[in-house]
């Protein structure tokens, strides 16, 4: 019996361009899921290089990678700080 060569699924792989990062988090957002959220923003902190998030953020690559797990809810101020240091900001729109 053959297996398929595959590789295991990254999202951080098709996290090209800030344009594809809006409307990811966009669509994460909308669920308004904060550990998904957490998910997400690790993903895109790996698409964009961690340590630079790490120096741009003042935190350490250990803690971003364990806040962005999505096994834990990080603080507002992770939140905030990651995606400040990834070059984004939050608006809010009506529903």
């Amino acid at each position: 019996m053959k297996t398929a060569n595959t590789r295991r699924f990254d999202m951080a792989n098709y996290l090209q361009s800030d344009d594809d990062i809006a409307v990811y988090l966009d669509l994460v957002l909308e669920d308004g899921d904060a550990a998904e959220l957490a998910a997400a923003l690790g993903h895109i902190a790996r698409a964009k290089g961690m340590a630079q998030l790490a120096q741009d953020t003042g935190l350490s690559r250990e803690s971003l990678y364990k806040a962005l797990s999505g096994h834990r809810t990080p603080s507002a101020d992770t939140l905030m700080r990651v995606i400040r240091g990834l070059g984004f900001r939050l608006s809010i729109q009506p529903h």
